[in-house]
Parts: structure tokens; C-alpha cells; sequence
């Protein structure tokens, strides 16, 4: 019977925990995306969209853009010219607890 408890107690502290590989995390590729607002219409407004037509976005104009990664909001910011390509000035970074937190939720 003594030998049962023994083997049933686990010191915690000496437990092993599992190692992340930083190279191969580092390696994993992600999809980032800015999202300028959203919209939404009826099926019946989507079918009469034609060349030329505007959708109204919710978002008003001079309001930051979204930066997500794997659709997870990390940080906003505005649009500039780089080169003739657009690109994104980070104007507030989400706190990385803060993007875990999001994408545990």
C-alpha cells in the first residue's frame, strides 16, 4: 500500500513543462490584413451593386485602420504611400496579453 502512494504523488515543481522551439515558431507563417470598415446589405442590395456604385462603410472617414493578423486585432494605424505601394504607420499596438486574451476568447 506504501508503494501505491508514492507513485501517486507528482511534485509539481519538478514536473517537466514543455519547451517551445522559438526557430520553428518564428517559421510560421501568418496572413495580415487591414480593414478599412464594414458594411452591411440585404441579398437584394448586394445583387443591384454594379460598376460605380458606393457602399457606405461604418466607419467615419480619419478614423484609424485595423491591423489584424490571423484575424486577430494587434494594432491601428493609417494609410501612407511607400514606394507607390500603401502601407500602414502603426498609430496604437494592442498589448500582446491584451491579443492573447482575444484569441483564447
Amino acid at each position: 500500500m506504501a508503494e501505491e502512494t508514492e507513485m501517486l504523488e507528482v511534485d509539481h515543481d519538478e514536473a517537466e513543462k514543455p519547451s517551445i522551439d522559438l526557430e520553428l515558431l518564428n517559421n510560421i507563417p501568418v496572413s495580415i490584413s487591414v480593414e478599412v470598415g464594414r458594411a452591411s446589405l440585404k441579398i437584394k442590395d448586394l445583387m443591384r451593386l454594379s460598376q460605380g456604385a458606393v457602399i457606405e462603410l461604418e466607419r467615419l472617414a480619419g478614423e484609424p485602420l485595423d491591423l489584424l493578423v490571423n484575424n486577430t486585432l494587434v494594432a491601428q494605424g493609417e494609410v501612407v504611400l511607400v514606394n507607390d505601394r500603401y502601407g500602414v504607420r502603426l498609430t496604437s499596438v494592442v498589448p500582446p496579453a491584451d491579443r492573447i486574451k482575444n484569441i483564447e476568447a
